[in-house]
Protein backbone atom coordinates (compact mmCIF):
# COMPACT_ATOMS: atom_id res chain seq x y z
CA UNK A 1 0.00 0.00 0.00
CA UNK A 2 2.85 2.08 0.59
CA UNK A 3 4.55 1.71 -2.77
CA UNK A 4 1.01 1.54 -4.86
CA UNK A 5 -0.66 5.00 -2.73
CA UNK A 6 2.74 6.78 -4.53
CA UNK A 7 3.34 4.87 -7.66
CA UNK A 8 -0.03 3.83 -9.37
CA UNK A 9 -0.98 5.32 -12.32
CA UNK A 10 -4.24 5.21 -11.91
CA UNK A 11 -5.85 7.75 -8.98
CA UNK A 12 -8.35 5.42 -7.97
CA UNK A 13 -5.89 2.79 -6.13
CA UNK A 14 -3.48 5.46 -5.19
CA UNK A 15 -6.77 6.62 -3.41
CA UNK A 16 -7.44 3.01 -1.80
CA UNK A 17 -4.02 2.62 -0.97
CA UNK A 18 -3.96 6.34 0.99
CA UNK A 19 -7.01 4.60 2.67
CA UNK A 20 -5.32 1.46 3.07
CA UNK A 21 -2.11 2.93 4.95
CA UNK A 22 -4.19 4.79 7.03
CA UNK A 23 -6.66 2.09 8.23
CA UNK A 24 -3.16 -0.18 8.53
CA UNK A 25 -1.54 2.52 10.90
CA UNK A 26 -4.73 2.91 13.06
CA UNK A 27 -4.46 -0.88 13.94
CA UNK A 28 -1.03 -0.85 14.52
CA UNK A 29 -1.02 1.97 16.95
CA UNK A 30 -4.38 -0.08 18.39
CA UNK A 31 -1.53 -2.89 18.99
CA UNK A 32 1.08 -0.90 20.20
CA UNK A 33 -1.50 0.02 23.15
CA UNK A 34 -2.79 -3.16 23.92
CA UNK A 35 -2.12 -3.93 27.57
CA UNK A 36 -3.24 -7.59 27.19
CA UNK A 37 -0.82 -8.35 24.66
CA UNK A 38 2.10 -6.32 26.28
CA UNK A 39 2.00 -7.81 29.46
CA UNK A 40 2.10 -10.98 27.54
CA UNK A 41 5.18 -9.84 26.35
CA UNK A 42 6.57 -8.88 29.53
CA UNK A 43 6.18 -11.61 31.36
CA UNK A 44 8.20 -13.25 28.93
CA UNK A 45 10.75 -10.58 28.84
CA UNK A 46 10.98 -11.25 32.50
CA UNK A 47 11.50 -14.81 32.39
CA UNK A 48 15.00 -15.33 32.17
CA UNK A 49 14.41 -19.81 31.62
CA UNK A 50 12.39 -18.90 28.74
CA UNK A 51 15.09 -16.10 27.40
CA UNK A 52 17.77 -17.81 27.64
CA UNK A 53 16.28 -20.54 25.38
CA UNK A 54 15.49 -18.24 22.95
CA UNK A 55 18.11 -17.79 19.67
CA UNK A 56 19.34 -14.10 20.35
CA UNK A 57 17.35 -12.58 17.04
CA UNK A 58 14.08 -13.97 18.64
CA UNK A 59 15.57 -12.00 21.56
CA UNK A 60 16.04 -9.05 19.96
CA UNK A 61 12.57 -8.68 18.32
CA UNK A 62 10.45 -9.03 21.11
CA UNK A 63 12.82 -6.37 22.88
CA UNK A 64 11.84 -4.20 19.50
CA UNK A 65 8.23 -4.89 19.99
CA UNK A 66 8.55 -4.24 23.90
CA UNK A 67 10.32 -0.66 22.88
CA UNK A 68 7.37 -0.50 20.22
CA UNK A 69 5.18 -0.90 23.26
CA UNK A 70 6.67 1.99 25.19
CA UNK A 71 6.70 4.41 22.45
CA UNK A 72 3.04 4.28 23.06
CA UNK A 73 2.43 4.65 26.24
CA UNK A 74 1.44 1.42 27.46
CA UNK A 75 3.01 1.61 30.44
CA UNK A 76 1.09 4.46 31.97
CA UNK A 77 -2.24 5.03 33.47
CA UNK A 78 -4.87 4.69 31.09
CA UNK A 79 -5.71 8.50 30.64
CA UNK A 80 -2.46 9.19 29.72
CA UNK A 81 -2.56 6.32 27.45
CA UNK A 82 -5.25 7.91 25.64
CA UNK A 83 -3.38 11.23 25.93
CA UNK A 84 -0.21 9.06 24.16
CA UNK A 85 -2.73 7.68 21.24
CA UNK A 86 -4.48 10.98 20.21
CA UNK A 87 -0.47 12.73 20.09
CA UNK A 88 0.62 9.80 17.93
CA UNK A 89 -2.61 10.26 15.48
CA UNK A 90 -2.36 14.15 15.68
CA UNK A 91 1.03 13.75 14.79
CA UNK A 92 0.37 11.65 11.71
CA UNK A 93 -2.03 14.02 10.55
CA UNK A 94 0.47 17.19 10.92
CA UNK A 95 3.51 15.16 9.10
CA UNK A 96 0.92 15.04 6.18
CA UNK A 97 -0.25 18.43 6.01
CA UNK A 98 3.17 19.48 6.45
CA UNK A 99 5.11 17.40 4.22
CA UNK A 100 2.00 18.49 1.21
CA UNK A 101 3.06 22.15 2.41
CA UNK A 102 6.58 21.47 1.36
CA UNK A 103 5.94 21.62 -1.95
CA UNK A 104 3.19 23.86 -3.09
CA UNK A 105 4.15 26.49 -5.20
CA UNK A 106 4.36 30.37 -3.96
CA UNK A 107 2.28 33.29 -6.06
CA UNK A 108 4.11 37.06 -6.21
CA UNK A 109 2.24 39.72 -8.43
CA UNK A 110 3.80 39.71 -11.67
CA UNK A 111 4.94 43.10 -12.00
CA UNK A 112 7.07 42.54 -8.58
CA UNK A 113 9.93 40.82 -10.63
CA UNK A 114 11.83 42.38 -13.71
CA UNK A 115 10.17 41.65 -17.24
CA UNK A 116 13.29 40.38 -18.25
CA UNK A 117 13.05 37.39 -15.74
CA UNK A 118 9.21 36.66 -15.80
CA UNK A 119 9.81 33.65 -18.74
CA UNK A 120 11.12 31.68 -15.87
CA UNK A 121 7.96 31.22 -14.06
CA UNK A 122 4.37 29.61 -15.04
CA UNK A 123 2.38 32.41 -15.13
CA UNK A 124 -1.13 32.69 -13.88
CA UNK A 125 -2.98 36.11 -14.95
CA UNK A 126 -0.95 38.72 -12.84
CA UNK A 127 0.58 36.16 -10.52
CA UNK A 128 3.51 34.05 -11.22
CA UNK A 129 4.10 30.71 -9.64
CA UNK A 130 7.87 29.90 -7.97
CA UNK A 131 7.26 25.93 -7.92
CA UNK A 132 11.22 25.45 -6.78
CA UNK A 133 14.92 27.16 -6.31
CA UNK A 134 15.90 27.33 -9.78
CA UNK A 135 19.59 26.15 -8.41
CA UNK A 136 21.12 25.52 -12.02
CA UNK A 137 19.81 28.58 -13.88
CA UNK A 138 22.99 31.13 -14.78
CA UNK A 139 20.79 33.78 -14.12
CA UNK A 140 21.74 35.01 -10.64
CA UNK A 141 18.72 37.31 -10.75
CA UNK A 142 16.32 34.34 -11.31
CA UNK A 143 18.32 32.47 -8.74
CA UNK A 144 17.68 35.15 -5.98
CA UNK A 145 14.06 36.26 -6.91
CA UNK A 146 13.20 31.98 -6.59
CA UNK A 147 15.00 31.89 -3.78
CA UNK A 148 13.04 34.86 -1.67
CA UNK A 149 9.57 34.10 -3.60
CA UNK A 150 9.88 30.00 -2.86
CA UNK A 151 11.24 30.02 0.61
CA UNK A 152 9.27 33.17 1.87
CA UNK A 153 7.40 32.35 5.66
CA UNK A 154 3.76 30.85 5.63
CA UNK A 155 2.29 31.47 9.04
CA UNK A 156 0.00 28.45 8.46
CA UNK A 157 3.34 25.78 7.43
CA UNK A 158 4.96 27.56 10.41
CA UNK A 159 1.88 27.29 12.99
CA UNK A 160 2.12 23.06 11.48
CA UNK A 161 5.52 22.94 12.26
CA UNK A 162 5.73 24.32 15.59
CA UNK A 163 2.56 22.35 16.74
CA UNK A 164 4.47 18.97 15.32
CA UNK A 165 7.54 19.53 16.69
CA UNK A 166 5.62 20.81 20.11
CA UNK A 167 3.41 17.51 20.08
CA UNK A 168 6.56 15.41 19.43
CA UNK A 169 8.01 16.58 22.48
CA UNK A 170 5.15 15.60 24.68
CA UNK A 171 4.84 12.45 23.20
CA UNK A 172 8.10 11.61 24.06
CA UNK A 173 8.52 12.89 27.49
CA UNK A 174 4.64 11.48 28.06
CA UNK A 175 6.38 7.93 27.65
CA UNK A 176 9.75 8.74 29.57
CA UNK A 177 12.06 10.47 27.27
CA UNK A 178 13.88 13.59 27.79
CA UNK A 179 13.73 14.56 24.40
CA UNK A 180 11.94 13.52 20.99
CA UNK A 181 15.64 12.95 19.74
CA UNK A 182 16.56 10.39 22.76
CA UNK A 183 13.38 8.81 22.23
CA UNK A 184 14.34 8.73 18.16
CA UNK A 185 17.93 7.38 18.45
CA UNK A 186 17.30 4.31 20.36
CA UNK A 187 18.38 1.25 18.77
CA UNK A 188 20.22 3.26 15.88
CA UNK A 189 24.63 3.16 15.64
CA UNK A 190 24.86 6.43 17.14
CA UNK A 191 22.82 5.98 20.02
CA UNK A 192 22.37 9.09 21.22
CA UNK A 193 21.95 12.92 20.79
CA UNK A 194 24.91 13.22 22.57
CA UNK A 195 26.55 11.35 20.18
CA UNK A 196 25.38 12.90 17.08
CA UNK A 197 26.19 16.22 18.23
CA UNK A 198 29.69 14.96 18.74
CA UNK A 199 29.96 13.37 15.30
CA UNK A 200 28.17 16.60 13.62
CA UNK A 201 30.60 18.84 15.69
CA UNK A 202 33.97 17.15 15.33
CA UNK A 203 32.66 16.79 11.54
CA UNK A 204 32.24 20.19 11.02
CA UNK A 205 35.20 21.65 12.68
CA UNK A 206 37.45 19.16 10.45
CA UNK A 207 35.65 20.82 7.39
CA UNK A 208 36.28 24.42 8.10
CA UNK A 209 39.37 25.50 6.47
CA UNK A 210 38.11 23.35 3.34
CA UNK A 211 34.71 24.74 3.60
CA UNK A 212 36.37 28.15 3.40
CA UNK A 213 38.38 27.48 0.78
CA UNK A 214 35.37 26.24 -1.19
CA UNK A 215 33.54 29.41 -0.54
CA UNK A 216 36.28 31.34 -2.19
CA UNK A 217 36.66 29.52 -5.07
CA UNK A 218 32.82 30.45 -5.53
CA UNK A 219 33.12 33.78 -4.97
CA UNK A 220 35.94 34.55 -7.21
CA UNK A 221 34.03 32.79 -9.92
CA UNK A 222 30.90 34.90 -9.32
CA UNK A 223 33.25 37.89 -9.35
CA UNK A 224 34.39 36.75 -13.16
CA UNK A 225 31.11 36.47 -13.97
CA UNK A 226 29.27 39.18 -12.26
CA UNK A 227 31.28 41.53 -10.99
CA UNK A 228 28.52 44.10 -10.20
CA UNK A 229 27.36 42.18 -6.99
CA UNK A 230 30.33 39.35 -5.74
CA UNK A 231 29.03 38.57 -2.85
CA UNK A 232 28.28 34.68 -2.09
CA UNK A 233 24.81 34.04 -1.12
CA UNK A 234 22.91 30.67 0.05
CA UNK A 235 21.89 30.73 -3.54
CA UNK A 236 24.72 30.49 -5.07
CA UNK A 237 25.71 27.34 -3.92
CA UNK A 238 25.03 24.89 -6.11
CA UNK A 239 25.01 27.31 -9.00
CA UNK A 240 28.54 28.19 -8.99
CA UNK A 241 29.76 24.81 -7.63
CA UNK A 242 28.35 23.40 -10.93
CA UNK A 243 30.04 25.79 -12.97
CA UNK A 244 33.68 25.25 -10.83
CA UNK A 245 33.73 21.63 -11.35
CA UNK A 246 32.54 21.89 -15.06
CA UNK A 247 35.04 24.59 -16.13
CA UNK A 248 37.60 21.91 -13.94
CA UNK A 249 36.63 18.81 -15.31
CA UNK A 250 34.49 19.58 -18.30
CA UNK A 251 31.94 16.81 -17.44
CA UNK A 252 29.68 17.32 -20.09
CA UNK A 253 26.91 14.58 -19.04
CA UNK A 254 26.40 14.06 -22.89
CA UNK A 255 30.20 12.74 -23.72
CA UNK A 256 29.10 9.91 -20.86
CA UNK A 257 25.93 8.91 -21.43
CA UNK A 258 26.43 7.02 -24.80
CA UNK A 259 28.50 4.39 -22.84
CA UNK A 260 25.70 4.04 -20.03
CA UNK A 261 22.61 2.35 -21.86
CA UNK A 262 20.40 0.97 -19.47
CA UNK A 263 20.83 -2.44 -20.63
CA UNK A 264 25.22 -1.89 -20.19
CA UNK A 265 24.90 -0.73 -16.59
CA UNK A 266 22.22 -3.99 -15.76
CA UNK A 267 24.80 -6.22 -17.28
CA UNK A 268 27.55 -4.34 -14.71
CA UNK A 269 25.45 -5.12 -11.81
CA UNK A 270 24.52 -8.26 -13.09
CA UNK A 271 28.52 -9.34 -13.09
CA UNK A 272 29.69 -7.39 -10.06
CA UNK A 273 27.34 -9.61 -8.04
CA UNK A 274 28.41 -12.45 -9.70
CA UNK A 275 31.85 -11.82 -8.85
CA UNK A 276 31.49 -10.47 -5.38
CA UNK A 277 28.37 -12.88 -3.83
CA UNK A 278 27.56 -15.67 -6.71
CA UNK A 279 24.76 -14.07 -7.63
CA UNK A 280 22.78 -13.58 -10.76
CA UNK A 281 19.55 -11.36 -12.42
CA UNK A 282 17.19 -12.83 -14.84
CA UNK A 283 14.26 -11.02 -16.36
CA UNK A 284 11.28 -12.81 -15.80
CA UNK A 285 8.15 -12.76 -18.02
CA UNK A 286 5.20 -11.48 -15.52
CA UNK A 287 1.95 -12.65 -15.54
CA UNK A 288 -1.24 -10.77 -16.59
CA UNK A 289 -2.68 -7.97 -14.32
CA UNK A 290 0.77 -8.49 -12.37
CA UNK A 291 2.20 -5.02 -12.82
CA UNK A 292 0.92 -1.49 -12.74
CA UNK A 293 2.28 -0.39 -15.99
CA UNK A 294 3.95 -2.01 -18.75
CA UNK A 295 7.07 -1.04 -19.08
CA UNK A 296 7.64 -2.57 -15.25
CA UNK A 297 10.13 -5.55 -15.42
CA UNK A 298 10.91 -8.01 -13.06
CA UNK A 299 13.78 -9.76 -12.41
CA UNK A 300 14.28 -13.01 -10.41
CA UNK A 301 17.87 -12.58 -7.97
CA UNK A 302 19.10 -16.43 -7.90
CA UNK A 303 22.27 -17.85 -6.16
CA UNK A 304 24.71 -20.44 -7.54
CA UNK A 305 23.93 -22.72 -5.06
CA UNK A 306 21.41 -21.88 -2.91
CA UNK A 307 18.66 -20.86 -6.00
CA UNK A 308 16.15 -18.07 -5.91
CA UNK A 309 16.51 -15.20 -3.28
CA UNK A 310 13.53 -13.36 -4.43
CA UNK A 311 12.31 -10.54 -6.84
CA UNK A 312 12.92 -7.02 -7.78
CA UNK A 313 10.46 -5.54 -10.10
CA UNK A 314 12.15 -2.78 -11.46
CA UNK A 315 9.94 -0.02 -11.72
CA UNK A 316 12.22 2.65 -14.11
CA UNK A 317 10.82 5.19 -16.21
CA UNK A 318 9.28 8.42 -16.16
CA UNK A 319 5.15 8.40 -16.87
CA UNK A 320 2.69 11.30 -16.36
CA UNK A 321 1.43 11.76 -11.43
CA UNK A 322 4.66 8.88 -11.04
CA UNK A 323 6.83 10.93 -8.78
CA UNK A 324 10.37 12.17 -9.67
CA UNK A 325 12.58 10.29 -7.43
CA UNK A 326 14.20 7.06 -6.63
CA UNK A 327 13.50 4.82 -4.36
CA UNK A 328 12.86 1.26 -3.09
CA UNK A 329 9.67 -0.44 -1.48
CA UNK A 330 9.43 -3.73 0.10
CA UNK A 331 6.07 -5.14 -0.88
CA UNK A 332 7.03 -8.84 0.82
CA UNK A 333 9.53 -8.94 3.61
CA UNK A 334 11.90 -12.66 4.12
CA UNK A 335 10.81 -14.55 7.37
CA UNK A 336 10.77 -17.68 8.14
CA UNK A 337 7.44 -19.55 7.90
CA UNK A 338 5.93 -22.08 10.21
CA UNK A 339 6.74 -24.91 7.68
CA UNK A 340 10.20 -24.36 7.56
CA UNK A 341 10.10 -22.70 4.21
CA UNK A 342 11.51 -19.44 3.96
CA UNK A 343 8.79 -16.30 2.54
CA UNK A 344 10.82 -15.02 0.03
CA UNK A 345 11.38 -11.19 0.14
CA UNK A 346 10.02 -8.91 -3.12
CA UNK A 347 10.59 -5.42 -3.81
CA UNK A 348 10.25 -2.39 -5.97
CA UNK A 349 12.90 -0.04 -7.51
CA UNK A 350 11.58 2.99 -8.43
CA UNK A 351 13.42 5.38 -10.71
CA UNK A 352 12.75 8.12 -13.01
CA UNK A 353 15.16 7.46 -16.03
CA UNK A 354 13.90 9.38 -19.32
CA UNK A 355 12.17 7.11 -22.11
CA UNK A 356 14.41 6.59 -24.83
CA UNK A 357 14.01 7.81 -28.75
CA UNK A 358 12.31 5.31 -30.88
CA UNK A 359 15.49 2.33 -31.82
CA UNK A 360 17.97 4.01 -29.23
CA UNK A 361 18.95 2.23 -26.29
CA UNK A 362 17.67 4.09 -22.82
CA UNK A 363 21.21 6.41 -22.13
CA UNK A 364 21.72 7.58 -18.43
CA UNK A 365 23.67 9.74 -17.57
CA UNK A 366 26.72 9.64 -14.65
CA UNK A 367 24.34 10.53 -11.83
CA UNK A 368 21.69 8.48 -13.10
CA UNK A 369 23.90 5.54 -13.22
CA UNK A 370 25.40 6.26 -9.64
CA UNK A 371 21.76 5.88 -8.34
CA UNK A 372 20.99 3.32 -9.92
CA UNK A 373 23.81 1.46 -8.38
CA UNK A 374 22.62 3.23 -4.77
CA UNK A 375 19.05 2.03 -5.39
CA UNK A 376 20.47 -1.85 -6.24
CA UNK A 377 22.21 -1.91 -2.72
CA UNK A 378 19.30 -1.46 -1.47
CA UNK A 379 17.41 -4.24 -3.11
CA UNK A 380 20.80 -6.41 -2.11
CA UNK A 381 20.12 -5.85 1.02
CA UNK A 382 16.42 -6.72 0.97
CA UNK A 383 17.62 -9.96 -1.22
CA UNK A 384 20.22 -11.36 1.18
CA UNK A 385 18.64 -10.58 4.44
CA UNK A 386 17.79 -14.06 6.06
CA UNK A 387 15.85 -12.92 9.23
CA UNK A 388 13.52 -15.14 11.28
CA UNK A 389 10.86 -12.33 11.54
CA UNK A 390 9.58 -9.89 9.13
CA UNK A 391 9.66 -7.47 11.68
CA UNK A 392 13.29 -6.99 10.89
CA UNK A 393 13.83 -7.93 7.48
CA UNK A 394 16.32 -6.59 4.95
CA UNK A 395 15.99 -3.11 5.15
CA UNK A 396 13.93 -2.69 8.24
CA UNK A 397 17.19 -1.80 10.36
CA UNK A 398 18.53 1.41 12.32
CA UNK A 399 17.93 4.21 10.13
CA UNK A 400 21.39 4.80 10.17
CA UNK A 401 22.44 2.13 9.26
CA UNK A 402 19.79 1.32 6.44
CA UNK A 403 22.38 3.43 3.93
CA UNK A 404 25.31 1.94 4.42
CA UNK A 405 24.76 -0.98 1.17
CA UNK A 406 23.40 1.70 -0.97
CA UNK A 407 25.90 4.14 -0.35
CA UNK A 408 29.09 1.37 -0.48
CA UNK A 409 27.26 0.93 -4.38
CA UNK A 410 28.58 4.34 -5.43
CA UNK A 411 31.59 3.89 -4.46
CA UNK A 412 31.30 0.53 -6.62
CA UNK A 413 30.09 2.87 -9.79
CA UNK A 414 32.91 5.17 -8.94
CA UNK A 415 36.14 2.53 -9.48
CA UNK A 416 37.42 2.40 -13.21
CA UNK A 417 38.03 -1.48 -12.73
CA UNK A 418 34.13 -2.01 -12.21
CA UNK A 419 32.98 1.01 -14.71
CA UNK A 420 35.07 -0.50 -17.24
CA UNK A 421 33.61 -4.39 -17.19
CA UNK A 422 30.77 -2.80 -18.41
CA UNK A 423 30.72 0.92 -19.91
CA UNK A 424 30.38 0.41 -23.60
CA UNK A 425 29.70 2.94 -26.28
CA UNK A 426 26.49 1.96 -27.49
CA UNK A 427 27.17 2.26 -31.24
CA UNK A 428 30.91 1.61 -31.31
CA UNK A 429 31.22 -0.86 -28.19
CA UNK A 430 34.51 1.27 -27.41
CA UNK A 431 35.43 1.03 -23.97
CA UNK A 432 34.86 4.68 -21.61
CA UNK A 433 38.22 5.70 -21.68
CA UNK A 434 40.04 5.65 -17.94
CA UNK A 435 40.64 9.28 -17.78
CA UNK A 436 37.11 10.42 -18.29
CA UNK A 437 36.25 7.93 -15.15
CA UNK A 438 38.88 9.80 -13.14
CA UNK A 439 37.58 12.98 -14.17
CA UNK A 440 34.45 12.41 -13.32
CA UNK A 441 35.81 10.68 -9.56
CA UNK A 442 37.90 13.76 -9.27
CA UNK A 443 35.29 16.63 -10.00
CA UNK A 444 33.03 15.24 -7.19
CA UNK A 445 35.37 16.69 -5.43
CA UNK A 446 34.97 20.11 -6.19
CA UNK A 447 33.75 21.85 -3.66
CA UNK A 448 32.71 19.06 -2.10
CA UNK A 449 33.90 20.18 1.70
CA UNK A 450 31.47 23.02 1.38
CA UNK A 451 28.30 20.48 0.42
CA UNK A 452 29.16 18.29 3.30
CA UNK A 453 29.11 21.71 5.71
CA UNK A 454 25.89 21.85 4.25
CA UNK A 455 24.52 18.67 5.14
CA UNK A 456 26.26 19.04 8.35
CA UNK A 457 23.89 22.71 8.94
CA UNK A 458 20.66 20.55 8.11
CA UNK A 459 21.45 17.39 10.62
CA UNK A 460 22.35 20.50 13.09
CA UNK A 461 19.08 22.15 12.74
CA UNK A 462 17.32 18.83 12.81
CA UNK A 463 18.43 17.87 16.32
CA UNK A 464 17.74 21.35 17.75
CA UNK A 465 14.44 21.59 16.52
CA UNK A 466 13.80 17.63 17.76
CA UNK A 467 15.89 18.58 21.23
CA UNK A 468 15.11 20.33 24.78
CA UNK A 469 11.82 21.60 24.74
CA UNK A 470 10.61 24.65 24.76
CA UNK A 471 12.81 25.87 22.10
CA UNK A 472 15.17 29.15 23.56
CA UNK A 473 13.53 30.89 20.04
CA UNK A 474 11.33 30.68 17.04
CA UNK A 475 12.30 27.75 14.19
CA UNK A 476 13.31 30.92 11.90
CA UNK A 477 15.58 32.52 14.66
CA UNK A 478 17.30 28.99 15.18
CA UNK A 479 17.45 28.32 11.41
CA UNK A 480 19.51 32.46 11.01
CA UNK A 481 21.72 31.63 14.22
CA UNK A 482 22.60 27.99 13.27
CA UNK A 483 22.88 28.43 8.98
CA UNK A 484 25.40 31.23 10.28
CA UNK A 485 27.42 29.80 12.34
CA UNK A 486 27.34 26.19 11.31
CA UNK A 487 27.08 26.54 7.21
CA UNK A 488 28.55 30.03 7.01
CA UNK A 489 26.25 31.74 4.67
CA UNK A 490 24.15 34.66 5.91
CA UNK A 491 20.46 34.19 6.53
CA UNK A 492 18.19 35.68 4.25
CA UNK A 493 15.96 38.04 5.87
CA UNK A 494 12.20 36.78 5.60
CA UNK A 495 12.83 33.43 4.78
CA UNK A 496 11.92 30.17 6.21
CA UNK A 497 14.20 27.24 4.69
CA UNK A 498 12.59 24.92 7.81
CA UNK A 499 9.10 25.15 5.86
CA UNK A 500 10.53 23.16 2.77
CA UNK A 501 12.43 20.53 5.04
CA UNK A 502 10.71 17.81 3.88
CA UNK A 503 12.80 15.34 5.53
CA UNK A 504 11.51 16.55 9.21
CA UNK A 505 8.28 14.07 8.08
CA UNK A 506 10.88 11.09 7.63
CA UNK A 507 13.83 11.84 9.18
CA UNK A 508 13.40 13.18 12.26
CA UNK A 509 15.66 13.75 14.62
CA UNK A 510 17.89 11.79 12.21
CA UNK A 511 18.77 13.54 9.40
CA UNK A 512 22.44 13.01 9.96
CA UNK A 513 21.61 9.44 9.25
CA UNK A 514 22.92 10.13 5.67
CA UNK A 515 26.71 11.51 6.76
CA UNK A 516 27.12 8.23 9.69
CA UNK A 517 26.17 5.76 7.16
CA UNK A 518 28.16 7.49 4.13
CA UNK A 519 31.03 7.53 6.80
CA UNK A 520 30.59 3.52 7.35
CA UNK A 521 30.40 2.90 3.92
CA UNK A 522 33.54 4.94 3.08
CA UNK A 523 35.41 3.05 5.77
CA UNK A 524 33.90 -0.83 4.54
CA UNK A 525 34.72 0.13 0.99
CA UNK A 526 38.81 1.45 2.36
CA UNK A 527 39.29 -1.39 4.50
CA UNK A 528 37.51 -4.43 2.15
CA UNK A 529 36.96 -3.45 -1.74
CA UNK A 530 39.21 -1.05 -2.37
CA UNK A 531 42.21 -3.42 -2.99
CA UNK A 532 40.18 -5.36 -5.11
CA UNK A 533 36.32 -4.55 -5.87
CA UNK A 534 35.62 -8.29 -6.57
CA UNK A 535 37.64 -10.14 -3.87
CA UNK A 536 34.63 -12.68 -2.96
CA UNK A 537 36.16 -13.73 0.18
CA UNK A 538 34.99 -10.22 1.10
CA UNK A 539 32.17 -10.39 -0.68
CA UNK A 540 31.05 -12.98 1.37
CA UNK A 541 31.95 -11.62 4.46
CA UNK A 542 30.04 -8.17 3.87
CA UNK A 543 26.97 -10.69 3.18
CA UNK A 544 27.55 -12.78 6.77
CA UNK A 545 28.16 -9.80 8.60
CA UNK A 546 26.17 -7.31 7.35
CA UNK A 547 23.40 -7.60 4.78
CA UNK A 548 22.22 -10.88 5.88
CA UNK A 549 20.99 -9.63 9.70
CA UNK A 550 18.67 -6.71 8.39
CA UNK A 551 17.27 -5.29 11.72
CA UNK A 552 18.31 -8.44 13.98
CA UNK A 553 21.74 -7.68 15.12
CA UNK A 554 22.47 -4.16 17.07
CA UNK A 555 24.00 -1.87 13.94
CA UNK A 556 27.47 -1.36 15.70
CA UNK A 557 28.06 -5.23 15.99
CA UNK A 558 27.57 -6.05 12.59
CA UNK A 559 30.13 -2.68 11.51
CA UNK A 560 32.42 -4.28 14.19
CA UNK A 561 31.58 -7.51 12.34
CA UNK A 562 33.00 -6.11 9.26
CA UNK A 563 35.28 -4.08 9.96
CA UNK A 564 36.92 -5.95 12.59
CA UNK A 565 37.34 -3.18 15.35
CA UNK A 566 34.79 -0.99 16.94
CA UNK A 567 35.00 2.81 15.13
CA UNK A 568 34.99 5.88 16.86
CA UNK A 569 33.43 9.17 16.26
CA UNK A 570 36.97 9.96 15.30
CA UNK A 571 37.02 7.67 12.88
CA UNK A 572 33.81 8.14 11.26
CA UNK A 573 34.70 11.96 10.56
CA UNK A 574 38.09 10.63 9.63
CA UNK A 575 36.80 8.43 6.87
CA UNK A 576 34.77 11.38 5.73
CA UNK A 577 36.83 14.15 5.43
CA UNK A 578 39.55 11.60 3.58
CA UNK A 579 37.41 11.05 1.02
CA UNK A 580 37.41 14.74 0.27
CA UNK A 581 41.52 14.31 -0.82
CA UNK A 582 42.32 14.35 -4.38
CA UNK A 583 43.83 11.78 -6.07
CA UNK A 584 47.33 12.75 -6.63
CA UNK A 585 47.65 10.35 -9.94
CA UNK A 586 44.90 12.08 -11.55
CA UNK A 587 45.98 15.79 -10.54
CA UNK A 588 48.87 15.11 -12.45
CA UNK A 589 47.71 13.05 -15.58
CA UNK A 590 44.83 15.90 -16.04
CA UNK A 591 47.40 19.14 -15.60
Amino acid sequence: ADFVKVAHPDFAFREAAEEACRNIGTMVEKLNTDVELCQSLRRLLADETVMSSLDPETRRVAELFMFDFEISGIHLDEEKRKKAVDLNVRILDLCNEFLIGTHIPNKIDKHVLPEHIRYNFTAEGNYLQVAGLHADCPDDLVREAAYKIFLHSNSQQLARLEELLASRNSLAQLVGYDTFAHRALQGTMAKNPETVGQFLEKLSEQLSKRTQKDFEMMTKMKMKLNPHNSMLMPWDHPYYSGVLRAERYNIDPGLYCPFFSLGACMEGLNSLFSQLLGISLYAEQTKRGEVWSEDVRKLAVVHETEGLLGYIYCDFFQRPDKPHQDCHFTVRGGRLKENGEYQLPVVVLMLSLPNSARGAPTLLSPGMMENLFHEMGHAMHSMLGRTRYQHVTGTRCATDFAEVPSILMEYFANDYRVVNQFARHYKTGQPLPKNMVSRLCESKKVCAAADMQLQVFYAVLDQIYHGKHPLKKSTTEILKETQEKVYGLPYVHNTAWQLRFSHLVGYGAKYYSYLMSRAVASMVWKQCFAQNPFNRAMGERYRREMLAHGGAKEPMLMVQGMLQKSPSVEDFVEALVSDLDHDFETFIMDS
